[in-house]
C-alpha cells in the first residue's frame, strides 16, 4: 500500500515526516524562549548592579581626593565567582585608580623572599584601589593542601599574618577580606559546565581538577583560617555565593560600607542579606556546630 504523501511548500512528506519536522519546530521553539527568558533575567540582573557600580565610582574619587589606600581580598573556593564579582565590581571604576592582581606560582627568587614581599610590592599607593584575586591566604588554603609549603612556613604564616594586617590598618590602608563560600555539589556544576563550554574551558586547571576530591582538606583549612585569622582589625566576610547575582550585589554592599564616603543615592539599600553576608566568626561557630552534629565539617 503507497504511503500518503502531504504536500507542504511545494515539498511532498509523509505523515511521519510531518509529525517530526512540526517536533522539531516546537522544540526549537522552547529553546529560543527558554535563551530569551535567561537573557531577560541576566539583563535584569546586570540593570540592577549598576546603581551599586555607580557607588563604587563614588566610593573610588573619595579615596583619591583623601588619599586613602584600599586593599580587597577575594578568596574561596574554586569556582566560587571571585573572578566574575571582581569584574563587576571594577566594571565601570576608573581604570587609572585601581588594579587586579592575580600572582601566579612564585619564582624561585621570590621564594627565598619575604613570604609577603611579592604580595606588598602590589600594594596601593594614596587614591588607589587594589584587588587581590586569590592573596597571601594561600598559604592558608591552597599551599598546606597541595604540598607547596612547609608545615613550618604555614606555621609561621598563621603566627605572623595577624600582625602584618594590623600594621597595614594602622597605618591607613582600608582592608577588606571576601571569602566566598559555594557548596560542594554547586562546585561541581560549575565545573562541568567548565568542561563543555569552550569559552569557559580555560578557567580548567590541574588544581581545579582535585578540588572535589581534596574538598575536605580545603574545608578544615578554611576552618582554620576563618578561626585564626578573623580579627577585629582585619575580619572576615564570608559570601554565601550559590546564587551569583546575590553574591556580587553583596560583596559591592560590603565593600562601599568599609568606606566612609558620601553616597549619592540615599533610597539604595546598603544593608546586606543575612543570609547571603555572615562574619567569618559566625561562620566558625556553624562549622563547629555542624562538626558536632555530624561528627565532621561540611560545609
Amino acid at each position: 500500500m503507497d504511503r500518503q504523501l502531504i504536500e507542504v511548500d511545494g515539498e511532498k512528506l509523509t505523515i511521519e515526516e510531518l509529525v517530526e519536522r512540526y517536533q522539531h519546530a516546537r522544540d526549537a521553539e522552547k529553546r529560543l524562549k527558554k535563551e530569551a527568558r535567561k537573557a531577560l533575567r541576566r539583563r535584569r540582573q546586570e540593570q540592577a548592579l549598576k546603581p551599586y557600580q555607580a557607588e563604587l565610582i563614588r566610593m573610588q574619587n573619595y579615596l583619591e581626593d583623601t588619599g586613602k589606600r584600599m586593599i580587597i581580598l577575594f578568596e574561596g573556593r574554586d569556582a566560587s565567582g571571585k573572578g566574575g564579582t571582581i569584574r563587576r565590581v571594577t566594571r565601570y571604576m576608573n581604570e587609572k585608580h585601581y588594579r587586579v592582581v592575580a600572582l601566579g606560582k612564585p619564582t624561585n627568587e621570590q621564594r627565598s623572599q619575604w613570604f609577603f614581599q611579592r604580595y606588598v610590592t602590589h600594594f596601593p599607593r594614596g587614591g588607589e584601589v587594589v584587588l587581590f584575586d586569590r592573596s597571601w591566604y594561600n598559604r592558608a588554603m591552597v599551599e598546606p593542601v597541595f604540598g607547596f609549603c612547609t608545615p613550618e612556613e604555614y606555621k609561621n604564616f598563621m603566627r605572623g599574618v595577624g600582625g602584618f594586617e594590623k600594621d597595614l590598618v594602622r597605618q591607613g590602608t582600608i582592608l577588606v577580606k571576601l571569602y566566598f563560600s559555594v557548596t560542594k555539589e554547586e562546585q561541581a556544576r560549575r565545573f562541568e559546565r567548565r568542561k563543555t563550554d569552550p569559552l569557559r574551558q580555560w578557567k580548567l586547571s590541574e588544581v581545579d581538577l582535585q578540588a572535589q576530591e581534596r574538598w575536605d582538606d580545603f574545608t578544615t583549612q578554611k576552618y582554620e583560617m576563618l578561626k585564626k585569622t578573623h580579627t577585629t582589625h582585619a575580619p572576615w566576610t564570608v559570601i554565601r555565593s550559590n546564587d551569583k547575582h546575590k553574591a556580587r550585589i553583596n560583596a559591592m554592599k560590603v565593600i562601599l560600607n568599609a568606606v566612609p564616603y558620601d553616597r549619592s543615592d540615599s533610597d539604595l539599600d546598603f544593608v546586606p542579606d543575612p543570609d547571603i553576608v555572615l562574619s567569618g566568626a559566625r561562620e566558625v561557630e556553624l562549622m563547629e556546630a555542624e562538626r558536632l552534629r555530624s561528627g565532621r565539617f561540611t560545609a
